[in-house]
């Protein structure tokens, strides 16, 4: 396994300040491994909510965590949300003889209420598969192929990968999903998620999938929601702002680990992606995860008018905007559209973020910059 120093800082720098910390992110991230490397440190008391055993042990959950002292750690906590308001009670003690992680696989807004439960006393941490710093630039192909759930791209080779992904996608939908209110049949929910894979880095448009599913519309929306809370898929909100355009108000989607949207779109090897015709939607959804995992995703949009000008990514932060593009070329040029997001959007400067090995300028207030350049923390950006 790839050691993953900067994320462990920070969640013991949050374990030092907080009463409580909760990890968040998809299934097979790796959050259980790097919960158990902290824990290990901390001779904390774990409970896989998981494991008979431990579920069995919480029986009278109040009684047994009440008596933990140091760090406990509770992973899989969207199994229990019943343990929410006895986490309340817990943290409110003084002195505060227990710290506690919680681990999740389920956003706050589907644990029916973990915000307002623990509100004022929790800390969440956003965790995602293998980032580009975690593995290296020179390993930035295999990273997109694969994607970067560890046991994925950590597969003996290609093959190996896709079988687990396979897997990972027969176990997520035929029993993770329904667990989270997902109440679609297995066959149906495996043809939606072929549909989002085809409409990766599109606006959102419910009615048609919807007609398409035969089903009612807020039925659709909801099940796209169910999928975004569970880190599955990304709702990148557009930008509002009158600019005497008619301005794109849909969201644009994406299958967040482009390891999974290769599966869904039947890609097995670079080779095959570069031939096929959602290339350009996969580098861009690829790119925008690792910006995202840097930068605060409530600060993220995208832009677009009726025109057909549009910014993939615009990053707002502190009275500066940023704007980011995504061209899968070696040579990029400014664009009219490039122009017009510039202008319109009063944007500080646009990157064209694209696979090259050195960053330059494109012209005044537009850079081509490598995608290593482009993945990392953008708020004290001059």
């Amino acid at each position: 396994m790839l050691e993953r120093r900067a994320l462990r800082d920070l969640i013991e720098t949050a374990l030092r300040r907080s009463r409580c910390v909760a990890l968040l992110g998809p299934r097979q991230c790796g959050k259980t491994t790097l919960a158990r490397e902290i824990a290990a440190t901390h001779q904390a008391a774990i409970f896989d909510l998981e494991d008979p055993d431990d579920d069995a042990r919480l029986q009278n959950a109040k009684l047994v965590l009440a008596r933990q002292t140091g760090l406990v750690v509770l992973d899989e906590i969207q199994r229990r949300p019943d343990l929410l308001p006895i986490l309340r009670v817990l943290l409110d003690r003084v002195p505060l003889p227990a710290r506690f992680l919680t681990l999740g696989s389920a956003s706050p807004e589907l644990m029916r209420g973990a915000s307002e439960s623990l509100a004022g006393r929790v800390e969440f941490i956003q965790m995602s598969g293998f980032t580009l710093d975690e593995v290296g630039t020179e390993t930035l192909l295999p990273l997109w192929m694969r994607g970067g759930f560890p046991l994925s791209y950590l597969a003996a080779d290609d093959a190996a990968s896709a079988a687990w992904r396979r897997g990972f996608i027969q176990t997520f939908v035929e029993r993770d999903l329904r667990m989270l209110g997902f109440d679609l049949v297995p066959v149906m929910t495996r043809r939606f998620l072929g549909m989002l894979a085809h409409l990766h880095g599109q606006r959102w448009n419910g009615s048609d999938i919807a007609s398409s599913l035969q089903f009612a519309r807020p039925t659709v929306q909801r099940y796209l929601d169910l999928l975004t809370g569970a880190y599955v898929v990304r709702q990148l909100p557009p930008w509002h702002e009158n600019a005497g355009k008619r301005i794109v108000k849909s969201a644009k989607v994406y299958l967040r680990d482009s390891g999974l949207l290769h599966e869904l779109l039947g890609v097995n090897s670079l080779d095959t992606l570069e031939a096929h015709p959602k290339l350009g939607a996969s580098w861009e959804g690829f790119a925008i995860e690792q910006i995202l995992a840097h930068n605060d995703e409530r600060n993220a949009y995208h832009w677009g008018t009726h025109g057909g000008a549009e910014l993939d990514l615009m990053l707002v932060m502190g009275g500066r905007r940023l704007g980011f593009e995504f061209k899968y070329s070696s040579s990029p040029s400014s664009t009219r559209s490039m122009q017009i997001a510039l202008a319109d959007l009063r944007l500080d400067h646009l990157y064209v973020v694209c696979p090259i090995a050195a960053a330059f300028p494109i012209s005044e207030r537009i850079t081509a910059l490598p995608l290593a350049e482009a993945a990392r923390d953008w708020t004290a950006a001059s």
